[in-house]
């Protein structure tokens, strides 16, 4: 439960870049998950209602929109004014507020578990922070020698007649990770249609707003550690922390900024005396870069507390320190020199606030790559979430009336503000929603699931590349199975890792998906579907979600080398379905 202490304005800002026209329960069914994607990133949305037979998914900006920085600014801002506190398992929130606010105005407070209970507390001014760690003492031990450094990393003793606990039971948490999916086809199944099912998904699996200032706090703790050796450097997540497109339990991608104290931009006279700092020289930036992980991660692994395991992977092509953050749960990766992520993370955060069916499909075909193991946490040779997340968007681009614009475009829409050239790479685009005018596309999600399975279900991927540069296909450049063209590197292939087998399958489980949604016992929901009931049997998107026997028939189909669909799933649910009717008879 969140608990809220003069709440400021600073946590209610927003980025008001739509205005949705929609009707009927579809309109009630996007408010949750709209007003939880205004939270985190900053967005707002007006519902109304049109006089227009087609809904309209269409976002308008309005005055007042947030870059991808500027709400980056906003976040980082905020998580330095925060401590991370662990707490005995039974805290009463009152009283722990009420002991805090001693050293200031809180903004913000809520707890979670991970390795224990803790509490994310965000006070109004840093000017607190410095009278908390007056009153915060290193810990006492006897037979161990402690490190006396002093984070923002605290934990919370009773030593006094104060008695922190409320007798009763632990203060409620908010959720880390996703909940189960057959939790999540039963709770899919009792939805009303394919739209409000795949909003459903989005909203269950979506980062909560509570997770991304948690993200963003333990990216300000390592700051804290990396500032012993940078004290003006940044560290920012990127990736799907802050894309738009993070799931619930996803790894916190982190970059060291250090552009903001190279001193590159500073402008120099042209005659007269100037001065530069002293600095030691590298063979190469990739040397320095590797230098510069490796006396940082020595000192996370030596000084950073709750942070273990940790491994410097520096011959790696983007040299990186691995780690769990145990307080938080989250698998960290720290880069440095790492700018084209960023901007990768900030188009496809405009991406995801033109129109909110991107988000809501990319969701959705995560999920069903997962489900049947198209994709994996383990490295190899599956497709990743990022090359089915650009797919997603070519899709949409590529459709007759497009839904997004193409990243020529947005280039072309671009001010002097948005010039970005980063290894000789041009990362130019228009960073203002108000710029950018969409065409009136009225399709459904339920139209556009159905499709995408169709236009990749027959996509000629043994010559075509996907390029949402230009937003058609081009001639493969390479003999990869799949190649999709990175948005800002073009000479490399995002999807190099995925082999034929890899392919094959996904093109089959696209081609079987988009039969299922064609047949009408599929993709209508069931008379006699409801709680009351308890008679949830899995159809549209939930019948898409199962997984067991379709994985069964993929390794199969491999031994064989030849692909055959899981038909024995749809065999047995369209005899599920036949039961239940003869019984209902």
């Amino acid at each position: 439960m969140r608990f809220h202490v003069s709440l400021s304005a600073a946590m209610a800002s927003s980025i008001a870049v739509c205005r949705l026209r929609m009707r009927g329960s579809l309109s009630r069914c996007f408010k949750k998950v709209d007003s939880c994607f205004q939270r985190k990133f900053g967005t707002s949305t007006d519902a109304t209602k049109t006089d227009a037979p087609n809904k309209k998914y269409k976002i308008e900006p309005k005055d007042g929109s947030k870059s991808f920085y500027t709400v980056q600014e906003e976040k980082i801002e905020q998580a330095e004014r925060s401590v991370l506190i662990s707490c005995p398992a039974k805290t009463n929130e009152k009283k722990f507020l009420q002991y805090l606010s001693r050293h200031g105005d809180i903004n913000k407070c809520f707890f979670y578990e991970s390795y224990g209970t803790y509490a994310v507390v965000e006070f109004a001014n840093k000017e607190s922070l410095k009278s908390l760690h007056e009153g915060t003492a290193i810990p006492s031990i006897n037979h161990e020698a402690t490190v006396p450094f002093k984070s923002r990393l605290l934990s919370l003793r009773n030593t006094g007649p104060l008695d922190l606990s409320n007798g009763q039971s632990a203060p409620q948490c908010q959720p880390q990770t996703t909940i189960p999916i057959n939790d999540l086809i039963q709770r899919m199944s009792k939805e009303d249609s394919i739209d409000q099912q795949i909003s459903s998904l989005t909203e269950t699996y979506q980062l909560t707003e509570e997770n991304v200032c948690l993200r963003f706090l333990v990216c300000s703790l390592l700051k804290d550690i990396a500032a012993a050796y940078f004290p003006e450097c940044t560290i920012r997540p990127f990736g799907s922390s802050v894309n738009g497109f993070g799931k619930l339990g996803c790894d916190l991608d982190m970059f060291l900024d250090l552009d903001g104290i190279s001193g590159r931009n500073l402008k120099k006279p042209k005659a007269g005396l100037s001065l530069e700092y002293q600095t030691k020289r590298s063979a190469s930036e990739r040397a320095a870069t590797q230098s510069i992980l490796s006396v940082i991660g020595e000192c996370v692994d030596q000084f950073g507390p709750g942070c273990v395991g940790v491994q410097k992977i520096l011959q790696a092509r983007c040299p990186l320190v691995r780690f769990a953050h145990q307080p938080s749960g989250f698998q960290c990766d720290l880069t440095a020199n790492n700018r084209v992520a960023m901007k990768s993370s900030e188009l496809l955060y405009l991406y995801g606030g033109l129109d909110q069916r991107v988000r809501y499909l990319v969701f959705s075909v995560r999920c069903w790559a997962r489900a049947h193991s198209i994709t994996s946490s383990i490295p190899g040779a599956w497709i990743t979430n990022f090359s089915l997340t650009v797919m997603v968007l070519f899709f949409l681009q590529r459709r007759t009336i497009p839904i997004l614009p193409t990243l020529d475009h947005l280039k072309e829409l671009a001010g002097p503000i948005d010039k970005s050239v980063i290894e000789g790479n041009d990362c130019t685009f228009v960073s203002d929603f108000t710029k950018i005018q969409l065409q009136d596309n009225t399709e459904t999600l339920e139209q556009l699931l159905q499709e995408f399975f169709e236009f990749y279900g027959t996509f000629a991927f043994n010559r075509m590349s996907i390029n949402i540069r230009k937003g058609r296909e081009q001639n493969k450049p390479e003999v990869s199975p799949l190649h999709i063209q990175n948005p800002f590197e073009p000479a490399l292939n995002v999807s190099k890792n995925v082999n034929g087998t890899q392919l094959e399958r996904f093109v089959a489980l696209c081609r079987e998906s988009a039969w299922m949604l064609q047949q009408r016992e599929f993709n209508l929901p069931h008379s006699g579907n409801g709680a009351s009931t308890g008679n949830n049997a899995p159809w549209g998107l939930a019948a898409l979600l199962m997984p067991s026997v379709s994985q069964a028939a993929g390794v199969k189909s491999r031994k064989k080398r030849k692909r055959e669909p899981a038909s024995e799933r749809i065999k047995g649910l369209l005899d599920s379905l036949k039961n239940r009717e003869e019984k209902k008879s």
